[in-house]
């Protein structure tokens, strides 16, 4: 099975906001995607952790040159 059938209680002006934002790609498919983010963004927040703890922080100098780059939005 490809799919997994789940069962959330949101805030009834999410849940509207929700539906309205999500169209006719459908709310399920909108939820996934923001799910499949969000799990993305917590690896990726973790690895930086780990990261961090075993090879310290960015160096400031390095942090400033990396805040002063042209980043795409």
């Amino acid at each position: 099975m490809r799919h997994a059938k789940l069962s959330i209680t949101l805030d009834k002006r999410v849940a509207a906001e929700l539906r309205q934002t999500a169209g006719p790609r459908g709310v399920s498919a909108f939820v996934n995607e923001a799910v499949r983010r969000e799990l993305q963004a917590t690896r990726l927040r973790k690895l930086l952790d780990e990261m961090d703890q075993e090879y310290g922080p960015v160096p400031d100098d390095v942090q400033a040159e990396i805040e002063a780059l042209d980043w795409p939005d």
